[in-house]
């Protein structure tokens, strides 16, 4: 487990060992004088389902902006696949929150696909070489490949909140990345579509080998998929499986206040030492947010103030 370092047992990459999904060296993201998390050093293999929680204004959505090259990171560097992040990358796919569209939105589903297929370039030809069949014969594989085929032909803005998660899914992995990004894309779907779209993309990584990083407030929707959790919390970070990250002794320490964690048939709740169980009880980052003393509702400010989450 890694705690603001990289263990020291950890293997190094070398030449004769393909390059992590995603590398970050003494990463560090800041603004003004608040800093979301620093001296952030941690590899994440190909192949790997890591979760990332934390409270509200912990820098979760900071990060995956950091990675698709929307935001500077104030010191470090953050590497995908072994070269340098930069905006527009296809090695890197986005599954955005599941936000619901314009009812007369006409675009349809195939065409949403196809933008991803084209770096989201509308109208252009494909960069990659692919004449207009071979385009349309990989976006129908993509369909099929996320159970999408049967409304490939409808407008976006008609498809159910669980449709339009697996055509987005479908987007993001239409250039075969190497490091799938997913910001909450369970909100808002009830427990059935929730459980569909956590089983799609973690069959997806399992078929093309790319790792994911997958922004939560519920790590139980997720949990039997998950390899790794990334805690953040008060500018602090840990990294490992989730037996050793997500107990009452690791959070205490990371939060600087007392927190429990109680495992419930097969459940992890976490709840303040001071407040007991939350409303929610798989709300983790929200019941940790009432154990913390950093300041939660300034970060949110923050978050507002500069558009980063």
């Amino acid at each position: 487990m890694m705690t603001g370092e990289v263990e020291s047992g950890e293997v190094p990459v070398t030449s004769r060992t393909p390059a992590p999904a995603l590398r970050l060296q003494g990463a560090t993201l800041s603004f003004g004088d608040r800093t979301l998390w620093s001296d952030m050093s941690l590899e994440i293999p190909a192949g790997q389902f890591v979760a990332v929680l934390g409270a509200n204004g912990s820098g979760k959505t900071s990060m995956l902006r950091v990675l698709l090259g929307l935001l500077p990171l104030t010191a470090g560097s953050a590497e995908v696949a072994g070269r340098p992040v930069r905006r527009g990358s296809t090695r890197v796919g986005y599954v955005p929150q599941r936000v619901a569209l314009e009812s007369g939105n006409l675009i349809k589903a195939r065409d949403l696909v196809r933008m991803g297929l084209d770096g989201h370039r509308w109208g252009l030809p494909l960069s990659v070489g692919r004449t207009g069949r071979a385009a349309r014969h990989r976006v129908d594989e993509l369909l099929t490949s996320v159970g999408a085929s049967a409304f490939a032909d409808m407008p976006v803005g008609r498809l159910s909140g669980g449709e339009l998660q697996r055509v987005r899914v479908a987007a993001a992995l239409a250039a075969d990345p190497d490091l799938l990004l997913c910001d909450e894309p369970l909100a808002a779907l009830d427990l059935r579509r929730q459980r569909e779209i956590a089983d799609l993309i973690d069959a997806q990584r399992r078929r093309t080998g790319a790792a994911v990083l997958f922004v939560t407030h519920d790590v139980n929707a997720v949990l039997e998929h998950v390899d790794q959790v990334l805690y953040l919390a008060g500018g602090r970070w840990r990294l490992g499986p989730p037996d050793e990250v997500l107990t009452s002794a690791g959070l205490t320490e990371l939060y600087g206040a007392p927190v429990d964690v109680v495992r419930v048939q097969d459940r992890v709740i976490v709840v303040s030492a001071t407040e007991g169980i939350t409303g929610h009880q798989s709300h983790d980052d929200h019941a940790a947010h009432h154990a913390a003393h950093h300041g939660a509702h300034d970060a949110d400010a923050l978050d507002e103030r500069f558009g980063v989450g």
